[in-house]
Order: C-alpha cells, then sequence, then structure tokens
C-alpha cells in the first residue's frame, strides 16, 4: 500500500521533471544549428569541421546511451538522471567560453555524454509510474515538450546570436539545468533500480561506441579509402557486437527482445529510418536560408519554428489517439505525411518562395507528431516492467542513430558535391546542389519507413 501511494504521489512530479529535461536538451540541440553559420565565420570553419559541431553530441549522446540506460537499470534512474543533468549544465557552461573550434567540438562532446544520461532515463521514469492505459498521454505530453524545445530553440537562438552572440545559446542553458537539478533534489525521492545488483556489460558497451564512431568518422573522409575501411570496420564491429551480446550473460541490448517481439523490433526499426531521414532538415535549411537567401539568424530561426511548433501542438493528441487507435495506423500515415514534406523540399531553388518552405516545414511537422508519441507508446507498451529502462533507451538509441545517420548522410553528400572548403558565394550552387540530392534521399528512405512501420503488427 504504502509503495503504490509513494508511487501515485511522484507521478506528476516524474512527469515535470523529466518534461522539463525534455524540453532542454532539444531547445540546446536546435538552437545550435541557427548559430553554425556565425560560429564557422569565428572560427573559419570549413563545411566538414562545421557538421562535426552538430554531429560530435549526437553522435555521443547515440554511443553512450544504451550503455548508461542499462546503468540506470542497475544503479537507479533518478541518480543517472541528475548526473546527466549536471554534466550536461557544465558542457554548456564550458561551450560558451570555447576559444577554438576544436575546443567546440570537444566541449558538444560532454554535452554528448550528459544528454546521453538524460534520454536513457526519461521515458523509462514515466513508464515506471503510469499504467499502460495512461502512457499514451504522458508520452504525448513529453514529446510535445520536446517539440515546444525544438521551436523556441531556433527562434531563441536566432535573437541570442544576433543580438548577444552564438555564446549566449549555450550559456543560457546554464541557469535551466541548474533548476532541474534542484528540484530533482529537492521533489524526486522515489528511486527505481529493477536491474540493481546485476553486472554491467563494459566490453559490449565498448565495442558498440567504437562501431559507431568507425562509421560515423567514416561518413566524413568519403570518397576518401580511409572513410571505406572505417565504413567496413563500422559494419564488422555491428556484427561483433551482435555475437557478444548473444553469448553474454548481462547484455547492454537484450537481443531476445528483437528475435521475439515483433512490434518492439519494427517500432525500433521506424524511428530509426524516421529520424535518419528528418534530423537534418533543421542543419540544411539554416545554411539554406543564411547563405543561399540571406536572412539573418533570427529571421532563420522565426522560418524553421513552423516545423517543430506544429509538432507540439498535434503530439498530444497523436498521443491520445494512440491509446485507443492502433499505434501503427497512427504512426505509418505520419511517416507518410513526411515522406512527402521531404520530396517538396527537395524542389528548393534560389528564388523559391518563404511560404513554400514553411508549409513544406508545416507539413513535415504535422507528419512527425502523427509519428512519434504513438511510436513512442508502441514501443513501451510491448515490453515487461522490469524492461523499460532498456526499451526507453533502445528507443532513444534508435533516435539518436538516426540523427546520427541523418548528419553522416549529409556530411557524405558534402563531401562529395563541396569538400573540406568553407562555405562561400562560388559554392552555393554545389551547397543547393547537395541539398536537393539529400532531400530526396530523405524522402526515400521515409516511404521504405512506412513500410517497416505498416508491418509491425497489432498491440491490441
Amino acid at each position: 500500500m504504502t509503495a503504490a501511494l509513494n508511487k501515485e504521489i511522484h507521478k506528476k512530479t516524474v512527469l515535470m521533471v523529466t518534461t522539463m529535461s525534455s524540453f532542454l536538451t532539444p531547445m540546446a540541440l536546435s538552437a545550435v544549428n541557427v548559430a553554425l553559420p556565425t560560429m564557422a565565420k569565428e572560427f573559419l570553419m570549413d563545411a566538414i569541421t562545421l557538421s562535426w559541431v552538430a554531429t560530435a553530441y549526437i553522435l555521443t549522446a547515440a554511443a553512450l546511451l544504451m550503455p548508461f540506460g542499462r546503468a540506470a537499470d542497475i544503479y537507479g534512474r533518478k541518480r543517472i538522471f541528475i548526473l546527466g543533468t549536471s554534466v550536461f549544465t557544465a558542457a554548456s557552461f564550458l561551450l560558451g567560453i570555447a576559444w577554438s573550434a576544436e575546443l567546440l567540438i570537444v566541449f558538444r562532446v560532454l554535452q554528448g555524454v550528459g544528454s546521453a544520461m538524460l534520454f536513457g532515463t526519461g521515458i523509462a521514469m514515466l513508464s515506471s509510474v503510469f499504467p499502460p492505459g495512461e502512457r499514451g498521454k504522458v508520452l504525448g505530453i513529453n514529446v510535445a515538450a520536446v517539440y515546444l524545445g525544438l521551436s523556441c530553440g531556433p527562434f531563441l537562438g536566432g535573437v541570442l546570436t544576433q543580438h548577444m552572440g552564438w555564446r549566449s545559446i549555450f550559456l543560457f542553458n546554464v541557469p535551466l539545468g541548474m533548476v532541474i537539478i534542484v528540484f530533482s533534489l529537492w521533489k524526486l525521492h522515489a528511486e527505481w533500480a529493477e536491474s540493481k545488483g546485476e553486472p554491467f556489460d563494459f566490453v559490449g558497451s565498448s565495442i558498440y561506441c567504437a562501431m559507431l564512431v568507425a562509421l560515423m568518422y567514416g561518413f566524413s573522409l568519403l570518397p576518401r579509402m580511409a572513410g571505406t575501411f572505417l565504413i567496413a570496420a563500422g559494419i564488422a564491429g555491428i556484427c561483433v557486437f551482435v555475437v557478444w551480446e548473444l553469448k553474454t550473460g548481462n547484455p547492454i541490448i537484450d537481443m531476445s527482445l528483437f528475435k521475439t517481439n515483433k512490434v518492439f523490433t519494427l517500432s525500433n526499426v521506424a524511428a530509426l529510418i524516421h529520424y535518419s531521414a528528418t534530423f537534418a532538415v533543421g542543419f540544411l535549411l539554416s545554411l539554406y536560408l543564411q547563405h543561399i537567401k540571406g536572412l539573418s539568424p533570427q529571421n532563420t530561426g522565426a522560418i524553421l519554428i513552423s516545423q517543430p511548433l506544429v509538432q507540439a501542438v498535434f503530439s498530444p493528441i497523436a498521443g491520445r489517439m494512440s491509446d485507443r487507435i492502433e499505434p501503427r495506423i497512427v504512426a505509418s500515415t505520419g511517416m507518410s505525411i513526411t515522406a512527402a514534406g521531404l520530396f517538396l523540399l527537395a524542389f528548393l531553388e534560389t528564388n523559391t518562395g518563404m511560404w513554400f518552405i514553411i508549409s513544406a516545414l508545416a507539413l513535415l511537422g504535422f507528419g512527425f507528431a502523427l509519428f512519434s508519441s504513438p511510436n513512442s507508446n508502441a514501443v513501451m507498451s510491448s515490453v515487461e516492467n522490469r524492461l523499460y529502462g532498456v526499451a526507453s533507451s533502445m528507443l532513444g538509441t534508435m533516435r539518436l542513430l538516426g540523427q546520427m545517420f541523418s548528419m553522416g548522410i549529409a556530411m557524405m553528400v558534402f563531401a562529395i558535391y563541396i569538400g573540406a572548403v568553407e562555405i562561400v558565394p562560388q559554392h552555393y550552387q554545389m551547397l543547393l546542389k547537395s541539398i536537393a540530392v539529400i532531400f530526396t534521399v530523405f524522402g526515400f528512405l521515409c516511404v521504405a519507413g512506412v513500410f517497416a512501420s505498416l508491418t509491425r503488427g497489432n498491440l491490441r
């Protein structure tokens, strides 16, 4: 009775704390995209190095999310959550005082470490305290917070960059992070560690991190031979990792979930494909709007806000729908709409009108809203309670891997069409061609993702 009562008391507290963190990290991520051209000018960064400012964060978070998700199950989700917020906040301060492009990338790595801890615990904490019948609603709220952060990020990033400099974007995170830390220590009393006492898979975690780094760094080196070699090494690393995880007693990824749980497997595959096709949109349009269209950071942010704003409005509605309608139907419809928006963006030209861009972004936002929270609901509802941490981390990993591959595709196309040069007017035509190629690839990726989403099977 006491445990049940404590769980009920902590429901709203857990929702509030995780919602605050779900707002902070995407806001910081999307705000940076608008500031990238300004950073490039200050540190004289070429297109590939500039891509690494965005990619270093995602790569680190993707590589460490599963290990930290498993650590949260063993050592306590609240503990990892608070530690992650602390690391993220400290890294934001260091980014605000970075004095070189190299340090900027190093501190982005540190920020990715903190984000991995947050991503691996938030949804798991919510799923620990909310029963299946209420889960779609709270996951919808959580996803809405993510998209509200994404909505505020471009506009806030543009305003701060234009009036206070790009460093203010990172320093803005510091007081917000401190509020979350204080509130968590003060109000969050329960702890969740259903796998307490079980050993941690250090070997599997090391192989996992190494293979992702090899893959991503390989993308940035293409078309050179070294890039091909690293990608091949990364693919080989995947095979080694799967073999190790199947034979070890306490894996960071329970491979049996993929073998026996079709809904879990295909929902994660759908998430991977969807994020692979959409994450680089903000990065690419920031370059397009500021270089090709000549907009200021503030006006660029105002344009980019249209996609996440639509996502924030419709995500709670989609979450509630997935409690009544099969999640695969809602999510598959959303991915189809996303594909349509991506194909529209593939037609961008120098003289493309702003209303065309805003309409395409709004379409993307609506599709993303219909996909994300129902897909999250499908993943979390397909496993038992003791696996919430693993399922949450796997879902977050698919998101981050997708984001990483999205940037990897962008980096690869940039490397082939533009190369390691600064983005100056004489290279604008190749930039435009690269953007068209990338959006076309993204559109076809989403079409493939619709089939994975539709064939996952029913939950009810």
